[in-house]
């Protein structure tokens, strides 16, 4: 009988939990710098350039990869021959766990998880509880799986129930399509067929904890069936042309996982879970004989990249001298360096305001000839005025568009991903631009960030309305005053290359 104390359990995920929001896994960091190698877009490969660059500030400065620090996955399979040493439940064990990794004082962590998702929405502030997944199993000892799973990717997670005759591929490829660019590719995808609908849901998340082997897997060749069906859908969705950040290129997924259980003959249920730049996760034992101690990387394993700005090749921009002239100027695809003040605000932040303005209360914030960045930024430690700060998604600010640009005086915005037709129709009536920032260079982006206040809605926390003063930061023209999407015209550009179909350019 092997005797678990609780304090090592605890350790070890606290641990764990700073671990992973600053070290990626070593083999996401060698396929995504084969795909930096082999990319050809230039908008793709100066992402991934960004991403990479970001990935090893973060190692040696020990700060979140992204600023979205995720909800926590703790994965328990315990041994039969297994007890635990505590008068607390699993449950309470590992959010014991989370908190204490998430408020450490060098390197504290967004908190990002609310209580009470239906109604009041309230930040448990310590990001508790985690989501705990129990499975006994021979032996005697406690492996552990420790991942944290970022909004943007999460919210694109699909599931199906296809008939058994339907073919898995076909779906895959006709849903990827459907996920935009929210999820931060280049990525991977963990696929999940078989068993019920929370059993597929639930391989398909266990999945992207595996290593990504898909090079080693194409160098040898596959050697059954699954491995096969691997290899077609890496391939296939690549050769959608979505490419890094929704930009267009030759790389959307750098591995696709596929587990499998045994179901009903009526039944066929598939769910698809994507894992973005930012993965996050790692992998213990604990034998009773302490707390688990985790393998730091050699800054070795990051490849020489080093991203910075191209002052020949981007327009600088002066944000306190904006007009809505420049901003009908920018082209799509155009190359900015923003220096300035800008806002922020996010999803509950548009919402006051929407309250506000139809209570006919003044706002607490001018955002005539302003840009907004869609950003919850991390707490700040020692030097710094901000933590880590990238994009959130912006299509979840669709519905806020019009209203903040017909009633605010606002004039850009910047956030991930694509916008929506709801959100482009606006962009183009009011000769705006929403300008796309690289989700998953959250360290990299705040680097440009020398001054940060709130401004409004303090007690919202990282929702709240900040002022920063950037310089250089960087951005793309994602839609111009026109309603041209890059994150249309460049996955369109790419998929016709890919194909070897010429492509026809106006």
């Amino acid at each position: 009988m092997t005797v678990i104390k609780e304090e090592d359990l605890i350790e070890s995920i606290a641990d764990a939990v700073q671990f992973i929001s600053y070290y990626h896994p070593a083999d996401y960091i060698a396929h995504l710098a084969r795909a930096y190698e082999r990319e050809q877009s230039p908008a793709a490969k100066d992402a991934m350039a960004q991403i990479l660059t970001n990935s090893k500030l973060c190692a040696e400065g020990r700060r979140p990869i992204c600023q979205d620090t995720g909800i926590v996955n703790v994965f328990l399979k315990v041994g039969m021959q297994v007890r635990f040493d505590t008068n607390r439940d699993l449950q309470a064990i590992c959010d014991e766990g989370v908190r204490r990794g998430y408020l450490h004082p060098d390197n504290p962590l967004r908190a990002s998880v609310l209580d009470d998702p239906l109604f009041t929405r309230k930040n448990t502030r310590d990001n508790t509880p985690c989501i705990v997944n129990v499975e006994l199993v021979q032996g005697n000892t406690v492996d552990v799986q420790v991942a944290a799973k970022g909004g943007g990717s999460e919210n694109k997670s699909k599931f199906v129930m296809l008939n058994p005759s339907d073919s898995v591929v076909d779906w895959v490829l006709k849903t990827v399509p459907t996920m935009g660019a929210g999820w931060c590719p280049p990525g991977m995808l963990g696929i999940g067929v078989g068993g019920t609908a929370e059993k597929a849901m639930l391989m398909a998340k266990e999945s992207l904890m595996e290593d990504l082997d898909m090079h080693e897997l194409l160098e040898r060749g596959p050697s059954n069936e699954i491995e096969q069906m691997r290899i077609e859908l890496y391939e296939k969705v690549n050769a959608l042309g979505i490419g890094a950040q929704g930009l267009g290129g030759l790389t959307t997924v750098l591995d696709v996982k596929i587990k499998t259980f045994p179901t009903h003959a009526a039944s066929k249920p598939v769910a698809m879970i994507p894992n973005c730049a930012a993965t996050r996760h790692a992998h213990f034992v604990l034998d009773g004989s302490g707390p688990a101690h985790l393998q730091r990387p050699s800054l070795s394993d990051w490849p020489d990249v080093n991203w910075a700005p191209d002052y020949k090749a981007s327009k600088q921009v002066d944000l306190d001298r904006l007009t809505k002239e420049e901003v009908a100027s920018w082209q799509p695809g155009q190359t900015l360096l923003l220096s300035g003040k800008m806002l922020t605000g996010r999803d509950a932040a548009h919402k006051r305001i929407q309250d506000m303005l139809a209570k006919g209360e003044p706002l607490p914030v001018d955002f005539t000839n302003r840009i907004i960045y869609y950003v919850g930024p991390v707490d700040p430690v020692r030097d710094e005025v901000v933590g880590p700060a990238g994009p959130t998604t912006s299509t979840r600010m669709d519905k806020f568009t019009e209203m903040m640009l017909a009633q605010t005086g606002l004039i850009a915005m910047v956030g991930k991903a694509e916008r929506g037709p709801v959100a482009i129709d606006s962009i183009k009536k009011h000769q705006s631009a929403y300008l796309m920032a690289v989700g998953g260079a959250a360290y990299l982006v705040s680097k440009a960030i020398r001054q940060a206040k709130v401004l409004a809605f303090e007690d919202m926390g990282m929702e709240a309305i900040y002022e920063f003063d950037v310089v250089d930061m960087p951005v793309t023209v994602a839609v111009d005053a026109r309603g041209e999407s890059v994150h249309q015209t460049g996955p369109k550009e790419w998929s016709a290359r890919i194909a070897g179909i010429p492509v026809v350019t106006a």
